[in-house]
């Protein structure tokens, strides 16, 4: 199985993991409160007793600091995936749980934490460093499963490999992309059984 990526952004600033720990951890509660675009560099130093000043030592921005928190929303629905796909005794199997657990961890992250969520949004609006790495190792699973399925027997061979992941991830973009699924969740959890059952009808040898 493909490895899961860090999604984690190179440090910067002094090597003190307990001040960043508390920059990250007052971010993600005024986000969850006031959410990503309406906190500022100077609530958060507020809120911990730094001056801004010495925040930026730590993180060049306030889309540094979502981007950490959002590099942890998305490597949670990775390791889900992963958990999901990892004992599927088949390539047909693991292309349907991979769509359902995406679908799942995602909606799950939209419903119990709004504020949060609104993060990954404008890191997929940007798109941000680590939502690029997230959607890199979607299709590079999606492409795994094709091979596996070629090999097996289950899938057909003649579409260019290429040109079959990029058209399954361009049918789930919508239920896996934060921007997308806001205004898709009431079809998410019927379009990935839906759309996963045509995918496979349409890799049949």
């Amino acid at each position: 199985m493909t490895k899961t990526p860090s999604l984690v952004p190179q440090e910067r600033g002094p090597l003190d993991h307990d001040v960043r720990t508390q920059i990250v951890d007052a971010a993600t509660e005024h986000f969850s409160h006031f959410g990503y675009e309406k906190t500022t560099v100077s609530d958060l130093a507020k809120a911990i007793g730094f001056s801004k000043a010495y925040i930026y030592k730590f993180f060049g921005s306030k889309q540094a600091i979502g981007e950490v928190i959002c590099s942890g929303c998305l490597s949670t629905i990775m390791t889900a995936v992963g958990e999901a796909i990892s004992d599927a005794p088949t390539a047909s199997e693991r292309l349907r749980r991979m769509f359902r657990a995406l679908v799942k961890a995602g909606s799950d992250l939209f419903f119990h934490d709004r504020k949060l969520y609104d993060i990954a949004a404008a890191a997929a609006s940007g798109p941000w460093p680590s939502v690029l790495a997230y959607e890199e190792h979607i299709k590079q699973l999606i492409t795994q499963i094709i091979v596996e399925g070629r090999d097996s027997g289950e899938f057909e061979r003649k579409t260019p490999l290429d040109e079959t992941a990029s058209a399954i991830y361009l049918v789930m973009r919508p239920y896996v992309d934060p921007l997308l699924l806001q205004h898709n969740l009431d079809l998410a959890a019927e379009a990935a059984t839906q759309l996963s059952g045509l995918v496979l009808r349409s890799l049949a040898p």
